[in-house]
């Protein structure tokens, strides 16, 4: 059994999140912005965003930084299929041929393909340049844009190919969110349920007692806190940080699976959603999850997220992209699983079967 003591995170909502050497902002998080890059002294500075992002969240950050000119906005197209080697050279060329050096920033205005995919192209570029995460969906603000993970996908294996390497600050600005659909609140509540899971018990039941299309600053708060607590005791992921991945293992097989194959695919919370679905029943036959809190977690997640035809994918292929993930020990599929809800379990190695049966459980519901 393990567990993270998350206590010290009840501190004032307005106040900053101290994280590996660098500040996660919410108060007038755009005004610090602002100054974080007049204190920087950069030689320019370049805004990587997607046409989403351009349209509905760069005007708000022109009017709030002033409308400077010195900077260059590189824009590619949206979702994760942008997540790949060729578009991380377009931004590396793009960096060349606006004359970045290294002491040029880049800030990353989007959601987590931006996150992941912009934080690589920097941590690389002429060795690596400084750069900051402005996160405009739910899903980064609570995931992807804090903990130093970058990455890019390989054959759609999600993450294969990245560096840990921190962000200068993080800049979370809640009017982001009024841009989304509600779908896409969701995706992130799924990692928002998974924080408390596996770290906080009172957490998960404030949540499930929340109106969660309509999340709340404090609530992003508590998940920001709660992820950061765990990446600060384990930056590398060799232990603790590894609790994160709940729900992951199958999931993100879900996830690449519905990628490939359907035209309109699940998000990443969906998928999620259901990987934890089936990472739970492997923890009630596994890891000593009790029949009660299994039945909790299943009602909880498919009261919220609609129900996906699993029964269509081929099971062979889910497990084969399941041995690809990074997570994997010495070619044995590796989970973190829960003994509770609020105590996690790493480095469970399951069989083929084991994971079947958990696939199994969720088409079956």
């Amino acid at each position: 059994m393990n567990t993270v003591d998350t206590d010290t995170y009840t501190i004032d909502i307005m106040d900053a999140i101290k994280s590996n050497n660098y500040n996660i902002y919410f108060e007038d998080s755009l005004g610090e912005l602002k100054q974080f890059i007049a204190n920087g002294r950069y030689s320019r500075f370049f805004v990587l965003t997607d046409e989403n992002t351009a349209k509905y969240c760069l005007p708000l950050l022109r009017e709030r930084l002033g409308n400077p000119d010195n900077f260059d906005i590189i824009e590619i197209n949206a979702g994760e299929e942008s997540k790949d080697i060729d578009f991380c050279i377009g931004v590396w060329k793009m960096l060349i041929d606006f004359g970045a050096d290294r002491q040029s920033l880049l800030i990353n205005l989007g959601g987590g393909v931006i996150s992941d995919l912009g934080g690589f192209a920097a941590s690389t570029f002429k060795r690596g340049i400084d750069f900051v995460h402005v996160p405009t969906t739910l899903l980064s603000q609570v995931d992807a844009s804090v903990g130093g993970k970058t990455g890019i996908d390989i054959d759609s294996i999600k993450n294969i190919i990245g560096t840990f390497t921190q962000p200068k600050a993080v800049f979370i600005e809640d009017e982001f969110l009024k841009t989304l659909p509600a779908r896409q609140i969701l995706s992130g509540t799924a990692e928002m349920l998974k924080h408390g899971l596996i770290c906080d018990a009172d957490y998960w039941n404030e949540l499930k007692a929340s109106d969660l299309s309509n999340t709340t600053a404090g609530l992003i708060y508590k998940s920001v806190a709660i992820k950061n607590k765990v990446v600060l005791e384990d930056p590398h992921e060799k232990n603790i940080r590894k609790s994160l991945n709940f729900g992951h293992t199958i999931g993100h097989a879900v996830e690449t699976y519905s990628l490939i194959n359907d035209k309109d695919s699940l998000s990443h919370g969906e998928a999620i959603a259901i990987g934890m679905i089936c990472e739970a029943y492997l923890s009630y036959k596994k890891t000593g999850l009790s029949a009660e809190e299994l039945q909790e977690i299943t009602q909880v997640l498919t009261n919220l997220y609609p129900g996906y035809n699993l029964k269509a994918a081929n099971n062979d292929t889910l497990l084969e992209y399941m041995l690809k993930d990074k997570k994997n020990q010495n070619g044995k599929i590796n989970c973190t699983l829960l003994s509770a809800i609020g105590q996690f379990t790493i480095d469970n190695i399951c069989t083929d079967e084991e994971l079947l049966e958990g696939l199994s459980y969720y088409t079956n519901l």
